[in-house]
């Protein structure tokens, strides 16, 4: 298990080099290669007995980040112009930081730092991308680090199928993660409840620290893959190594079997399909969408329906009733409930992460709700807006951007759209690999935006 760990140092070491050469973008080494493996790799530590090193090692991470946010701004000569979404994610981090500073709730000051840094730290991922100028990064090269990655994540995931067995089993994950996050192993394979389905089947997570992070990078492939063979006249060419790719994101998505992701990744492609005038997709869609109502009517029409697991989990989830959607509910209204009885929030810690480890979470499985019991209606609506901006933004410049700004614009718009389902249903800023990569990649975004001098401009006549 040796080569997480050696993969984990080297890209941190290569990144590292790469930002004190002058190009700061190349802590994508690091975010693509290191975090994506991030738990696999310290989990597989402390399994050789190491954990006097998984401390420092763990703020790998943010300290490249706060290297290149720093160079980034020593750099900058003159009052930079600020784009409306820069002002409320700053807005954003200043009220997280007050809740962090007053006794609000019944977290300790040090428990409220720690919840600080994973509702908030997204906000310096963001202006450490916000401050590089595209045109000194090589999108397409990075965006091929990242196909490379989801045909290694496509290959561990077969052969954890074909083996029947998690590769977390072997990296030390569960004493990994009650050692440090107080949790107990628990489900049916001595891992989590997240590594399984209803009815007990297998959920692959690869080397990513769970399936649910595994399908959420899969999204992030797929909005890549997509985003990088597409041409300026909305032509899709694929290399080899792109179909390889968009093969084995199918198999992880397929894997991975969750719900909420898989809707996701299908909606990607139909966005995809609308957003480049693709009619045979679109159509394709809508009658893949017609013969599927049509097929499960007549599964439900069946007098056998009760003996079909296919059935049952359909009627499961539309009725709630399995376990992972009763959960879902539950944590809801508790954190509904929270916030109608508290709008100002209960404070930093009160559920999320800090709480999960505590024991005291009050609501969750729901990014919006986790960030509105602890911060209150005001923080969730700064996000809520900014959100909303970053996907008008994206339908906007897709089509006044070209070459690789337009490439990463529909990288950054169709991951937008296609997280935006699993931010209802988990914590994906808690995920390193899927938040850090998501904001970076948004602050490159608006960069390009100020780059272009006004903020609606028109097109140029034709000649």
């Amino acid at each position: 298990m040796f080569v997480f760990p050696l993969i984990f140092l080297l890209s941190f070491v290569a990144s590292l080099k790469e930002i004190f050469s002058g190009n700061r973008a190349g802590i994508l080494l690091f975010l693509i290669f290191g975090l994506s493996i991030y738990t696999t790799a310290m989990s597989a530590v402390f399994l050789m007995g190491l954990r006097d090193v998984l401390p420092p090692a763990q703020f790998f991470k943010e300290f490249l980040i706060l290297i290149v946010l720093i160079i980034g701004i020593l750099l900058v000569k003159k009052v930079p112009r600020l784009h409306l979404i820069d002002y409320l994610t700053l807005a954003f981090l200043l009220l997280t930081i007050v809740y962090a500073i007053l006794p609000i709730g019944g977290q300790t000051f040090i428990q409220r730092l720690i919840a600080l840094k994973s509702i908030s730290f997204f906000i310096v991922v963001y202006f450490a991308g916000r401050f590089i100028d595209i045109r000194t990064v090589f999108i397409n090269k990075y965006f091929n680090y990242l196909l490379i990655l989801t045909i290694a994540a496509g290959v561990v995931v077969i052969g954890e199928a074909i083996a029947n067995q998690n590769l977390q089993t072997i990296t030390g994950y569960a004493d990994y993660v009650y050692y440090f996050f107080n949790m107990e192993p628990s489900g049916n394979f001595g891992l989590s409840t997240t590594f399984e389905s209803d009815g007990g089947y297998r959920r692959y997570g690869s080397f990513f620290s769970n399936p649910l992070e595994h399908a959420a990078a899969t999204i992030l492939a797929l909005s890549v893959i997509l985003a990088l063979f597409t041409s300026d006249d909305n032509k899709f060419r694929a290399s080899k190594i792109g179909l390889a790719a968009l093969v084995a994101s199918v198999c992880s998505i397929v894997l991975a079997f969750s719900r909420a992701p898989l809707i996701s990744y299908l909606l990607v492609i139909y966005i995809y399909a609308l957003l480049t005038k693709k009619r045979l997709i679109t159509k394709i869609v809508h009658y893949c969408f017609i013969a599927g109502v049509i097929y499960v009517a007549y599964l439900f029409l069946r007098l056998d329906k009760k003996q079909n697991p296919f059935v049952e989990i359909i009627i499961s989830t539309i009725d709630f009733s399995n376990p992972s959607s009763v959960g879902h509910v539950l944590q809801w209204v508790q954190g509904i409930t929270a916030i109608a009885g508290n709008p100002m929030g209960l404070g930093l810690g009160a559920t999320g992460r800090v709480a999960g480890t505590l024991g005291e979470n009050v609501g969750g499985e729901n990014q919006f709700i986790i960030i509105g019991v602890q911060a209150g209606i005001i923080a969730l609506i700064l996000y809520l807006i900014v959100y909303l901006l970053f996907i008008k933004q994206g339908l906007k410049w897709f089509k006044l951007l070209k070459g690789n700004e337009r490439k990463l614009c529909l990288a950054v718009l169709l991951f937008k759209l296609g997280i935006l389902i699993p931010l209802f249903t988990s914590e994906i800023e808690s995920s390193s690999y899927i938040s850090y990569m998501n904001w970076f990649l948004s602050g490159l975004f608006i960069s390009v935006v100020m780059k272009q001098g006004i903020e609606s401009p028109q097109p140029a006549p034709a000649l």
